[in-house]
């Protein structure tokens, strides 16, 4: 693609990589195949390739986004599944998120839009006002009919029924391997994982220290800044990534690290690309260390000896997160190590395509992402599995909100399979509770 920006345009380093990204792409439109919003909407604007040009000529021309530009950037999950389709290798996670920071800074939203977006970017990355959020979600949704933004219903429609209790093992500390030492890794505990889920951080210690590490809890270390980096909002996205970078060299500096470990793949793409956020900042240097050691907690396990188990009897339909099999390019780890354990692995029709999360997603566009969740449903459903396993809490959380099906976590069920107690989602009230037979 042909590109006009000035060479004072190009001073700016955004500029420059939008420009570096926009000059790769040739057109061929093999993007629109696989983008859930085009498949949905049908529309070119909603495709990668559509948005590109929206962005190229937003850019190049500096001027002030208008109400349709913004539309169709703001419909975009950043799945990312289009980057794995491209074969002209755009970036074009780099580009989207160059141009939502731009029009963060140049577009005046409606109020109602601002005032929604302020309040999802003050409460979800922050576990306790998450989870009073959450109380006050519950006893608001008897009167949900009477709030006018169906936005504002969603988000009392994705609370969850049950608020797990807080997790001591989120605070900052070490867990000693059960076995001789292997590896030291600090493991992401996250934010709204924190809040929503806290099975999760807890199988994974039990079982990262049963595999032979001593898994650390970094001082200061929080939520990873995907939620506000896709919305735009850069400076309070680099404020907190700048936290986590701080905390984990500190360690890296200190007793040393093998690895840092992500168990929420969304988080996972965006702690791999602190050396591209923080590439012209004074960070910059160990915002690099942090991505180069930062892995999935799928690639870690990949390297430990999981013991091979016995047929377990259960059926697992795994979904493949955007953001673990696009953003990080994992696609087998999860499978390869659930058949180790002894489960029975079925994969869904169009596992490529996403659940409709992706992040804050399914509270700013719920109808799109209702459409996306009820076709990712309906075709888990068909392979006729026990339950559902992912490695993203927010798809845990969109898929398991419109199915009977218990959905888990990978690492509980590699936990249980290894000597952990029964992942509770497999009997949690309004769930179809699957025949489980006795692990050993």
């Amino acid at each position: 693609m042909q590109t006009t920006f000035t060479e004072q345009q190009l001073q700016d380093p955004g500029t420059k990589r939008a420009n570096e990204i926009l000059r790769t792409c040739v057109h061929c439109g093999f993007c629109t195949a696989t983008c859930p919003t085009y498949q949905v909407l049908g529309d070119e604007l909603d495709s990668p390739r559509g948005r590109i040009y929206l962005i190229k000529d937003m850019l190049e021309n500096e001027r002030v986004p208008d109400a349709k530009t913004v539309k169709h950037i703001d419909r975009c999950l950043s799945c990312l599944a289009c980057m794995t389709t491209c074969p002209s290798g755009v970036h074009y996670m780099h580009l989207v998120d160059h141009a939502r920071a731009y029009i963060e800074k140049h577009y005046d939203r409606p109020w109602s839009d601002k005032a929604l977006r302020w309040l999802l970017a003050r409460i979800l990355p922050y576990p306790t006002r998450f989870r009073l959020a959450l109380m006050g979600a519950k006893l608001a949704r008897p009167f949900k009919g009477l709030l006018p933004d169906p936005r504002l219903r969603a988000m009392l429609d994705m609370a969850p029924k049950h608020i797990p209790p807080v997790s001591r093992n989120d605070d900052p500390q070490s867990f000693a391997p059960a076995v001789p030492r292997k590896k030291r890794v600090a493991l992401m505990t996250g934010c709204a994982q924190k809040a929503l889920n806290t099975d999760i951080n807890d199988a994974t210690i039990r079982l990262l220290t049963r595999l032979g590490c001593e898994v650390v809890v970094a001082k200061g270390a929080g939520c990873c800044g995907a939620l506000t980096h896709h919305m735009g909002r850069e400076d309070e996205s680099h404020a907190t990534a700048a936290k986590n970078i701080r905390a984990w060299t500190a360690e890296m500096d200190g007793q040393g690290l093998d690895a840092i470990v992500i168990n929420t793949s969304g988080c996972g793409t965006t702690v791999k690309d602190y050396g591209h956020m923080f590439r012209n900042e004074p960070l910059a240097a160990d915002a690099a260390r942090v991505s180069a050691i930062a892995m999935d907690v799928s690639e870690l396990l990949m390297q430990l000896e999981l013991p091979d188990g016995a047929d377990k009897g259960l059926t697992v339909a795994y979904h493949a997160a955007c953001s673990l099999q696009h953003g990080q390019q994992i696609k087998t780890h999860p499978k390869t190590l659930l058949k180790r354990a002894g489960f029975t692995v079925v994969e869904p029709a169009d596992s490529h395509l996403c659940c409709g999360s992706a992040g804050t997603y399914n509270l700013m566009q719920p109808d799109i992402s209702a459409e996306l969740k009820a076709r990712k449903v309906k075709t888990l459903e068909a392979k006729s599995p026990d339950l559902i396993a992912a490695g993203n809490i927010g798809c845990m959380m969109q898929i398991g909100s419109g199915t009977a099906l218990p959905i888990v976590h990978t690492v509980e069920l590699l936990d249980w399979a290894t000597g952990g107690p029964q992942p509770p989602a497999l009997t949690a009230p309004g769930k179809r509770a699957p025949e489980v037979p006795i692990l050993r």
